[in-house]
C-alpha cells in the first residue's frame, strides 16, 4: 500500500517531463479512491522537476534493499 510521504520509482519514461524509469520521487497526495497519487520529483539542489497525479501503472513502492542511483537530468 502506497502512503502519502512514501518513497516511490517511477516504472516507465514521462518523456515530457524528462523522467525515466528508475528515478526516485515522494507521494505528496493520496486520492480517496486509491486509483491516484501525486507524487513529487526533484533534482539533487533541491528544485522541482515535476509534480504529477500517476496510477498503479506509474510507480512503485521503493524496496529496502535497493540502492539509488545518480543521473545528470537532461536539458529542457
Amino acid at each position: 500500500m502506497i502512503r502519502e510521504l512514501d518513497t516511490i520509482v517511477l516504472t516507465h519514461d514521462i518523456p515530457e517531463y524528462r523522467l525515466k524509469r528508475g528515478d526516485v520521487g515522494a507521494v505528496v497526495h493520496c486520492y480517496t479512491d486509491g486509483a491516484a497519487w501525486g507524487a513529487e520529483f526533484v533534482a539533487a539542489e533541491g528544485t522541482t522537476v515535476a509534480v504529477l497525479t500517476l496510477t498503479a501503472a506509474d510507480i512503485r513502492p521503493m524496496g529496502n534493499r535497493e540502492i539509488l542511483y545518480v543521473r545528470e537530468l537532461s536539458s529542457a
